[in-house]
């Protein structure tokens, strides 16, 4: 199956996820995780009319970002190591992965607008990975946006399950964690969860943002 095909393929799956928590289709971004994959595998995406795309690493974000078209908006998903901050700060629309207090400094040093991010959550505080503890959440939101971290929002990896609804239970919590930031601070907040395995679980609980890269590119 082509790129352009499994990206139509994903598109009904998320349009159909969003009806069943009665969303509407556009409330719900995709991010196509290009990891490991080269920059001709990108363009097939592109030419088919996607614009939003997310790397893990560093380099590889810097390098495909200067690469392909400038009108492309880039995610950066994966832990980020404060000697790399200066690659992908200049050239991101969102940070999924911001996790701890030493970012804070570095994310905000450099010229221009701070891109936005999302406060990572240990969702189901898991010691290998990193994240906010669940009940610290609200706590470091608001110590971190004091600090002038401009955060929209919160992400999680839940724990890897046998099917995609072992995930639920996580999604639910999340949900809500970011249901009560919303009320706290009274704006909307974004919500990225759900990747290839688990994404329609995860719009059904409330994602706005899923992560998606085997179901569009393939093995």
């Amino acid at each position: 199956m082509s790129v352009a095909a499994r990206l139509r393929e994903v598109a009904q799956r998320v349009e159909a996820a969003a009806r069943r928590s009665g969303r509407d289709r556009d409330d719900v971004k995709i991010v196509a995780i290009g990891k490991g994959r080269p920059p001709a595998v990108l363009e097939e995406a592109i030419e088919a009319g996607h614009r939003v795309f997310g790397e893990n690493r560093g380099q590889e974000l810097a390098s495909k970002a200067d690469l392909l078209p400038g009108e492309l908006e880039w995610h950066f998903v994966g832990p980020l190591q404060t000697n790399k901050v200066r690659m992908v700060r200049p050239r991101v629309a969102l940070l999924h992965s911001f996790d701890r207090d030493r970012l804070v400094k570095p994310w905000l040093r450099g010229a221009g607008r701070t891109p936005p991010a999302l406060l990572q959550v240990n969702i189901g505080r898991e010691p290998q990975k990193s994240g906010v503890r669940p009940r610290l959440v609200v706590e470091t939101f608001e110590r971190w946006e004091s600090a002038g971290v401009p955060l929209d929002g919160v992400m999680a990896i839940p724990p890897m399950g046998a099917k995609p609804e072992d995930s639920r239970p996580y999604f639910v919590r999340m949900r809500e964690i970011r249901d009560e930031l919303s009320a706290r601070l009274d704006r909307p907040m974004a919500l990225s969860m759900g990747m290839t395995d688990d994404f329609e679980v995860a719009i059904e609980e409330g994602s706005t943002i899923v992560r998606v890269g085997r179901a569009i590119f393939g093995h």
